[in-house]
C-alpha cells in the first residue's frame, strides 16, 4: 500500500516518517488565497478557522490525487494533503512570511493560549483513479510562556524558523522552549495528526499498519 503526501512540509514528512511511513511527495498546485477568496465571495461571508483548513486540505489532496491517478496507473494507496491555521484572540493565522511581523504575532502571543487548526484530507487512488475520501479537523490548543523576552523573540525571528510555518512557531525545533503548555494530539501542532489520518485511512478500508514501509 503506496502513502503520497500532498505537501512539502518538512515536518509533515518527519511525522510520517517517525511513523514508519517513507511517502512519495509532491506539491500541490494550489493557490490559497484565492481559494478562500473565491469560495468567501460565492457564500458572502468569512470561513471559520475549521471551515478554512478542511477546504485548503481537500484542495490540496485532490489536486495531487488527480495527478498522480493520471500519471501513475499502478499507485494503489492513498494521498494525504493537510492545511494548519493559528486562531488566538479571533484572529486567524496563517504564515506570517516577514519578521515584522513574526515578530508582532510573538510579542502579542506570549502569556497567552490559542488554538492551532489542523485540516486533513485522506483520497484513495488506485488503477480505476479516485475512489473514494474522508476529510476531518483536528485541533489543539497551545500556551506560551509569558516570560519571553523582547531579546528572544528576535533571536527566534532571526533563526528564519518561525517566518514560513502556520502561527509563527514550531514545538519540534527552535520555537519548542517557548511553548509551555499544549493540550490536545502533539502532532496536530507540528503539522498533522496522525490518530486523525489513520482514521480517516480506516473509513476507506486502509489500515494503518500496511501503510508502514520503513525498517
Amino acid at each position: 500500500m503506496q502513502v503520497c503526501l500532498a505537501s512539502t512540509s518538512p515536518a509533515r514528512l518527519m511525522l510520517l516518517r517517525q511513523a514508519g511511513i517513507e511517502p512519495r511527495t509532491l506539491a500541490p498546485d494550489v493557490d490559497e488565497d484565492a481559494v478562500i477568496a473565491q469560495v468567501e465571495a460565492a457564500e458572502g461571508r468569512r470561513l471559520d478557522a475549521d471551515e478554512h483548513v478542511r477546504l485548503l486540505a481537500r484542495r490540496k489532496a485532490a489536486d495531487v490525487a488527480q495527478r498522480v491517478a493520471a500519471e501513475d496507473p499502478g499507485f494503489d494507496g492513498i494521498v494525504i494533503g493537510g492545511d494548519s491555521m493559528f486562531e488566538i484572540g479571533g484572529e486567524i493565522l496563517g504564515k506570517p512570511h516577514t519578521a515584522v511581523e513574526a515578530t508582532r504575532r510573538w510579542q502579542a502571543m506570549r502569556g497567552r493560549t490559542g488554538m492551532l487548526h489542523s485540516g486533513h484530507s485522506v483520497i484513495r487512488v488506485n488503477g480505476a483513479g479516485v475512489s473514494a475520501d474522508a476529510h476531518a479537523v483536528a485541533a489543539a490548543s497551545v500556551s506560551f510562556a509569558a516570560d519571553v523576552t523582547d531579546a528572544e523573540i528576535d533571536a527566534y525571528v532571526a533563526s528564519g524558523e518561525p517566518l514560513h510555518v502556520a502561527g509563527a512557531f514550531t514545538i519540534d525545533s527552535l520555537g519548542g522552549p517557548f511553548i509551555q503548555r499544549v493540550e490536545g494530539d502533539p502532532s496536530t501542532v507540528v503539522g498533522m495528526s496522525l490518530s486523525t489520518v489513520r482514521r480517516l485511512a480506516r473509513e476507506l478500508g486502509v489500515e494503518w499498519t500496511d501503510l508502514w514501509n520503513r525498517t
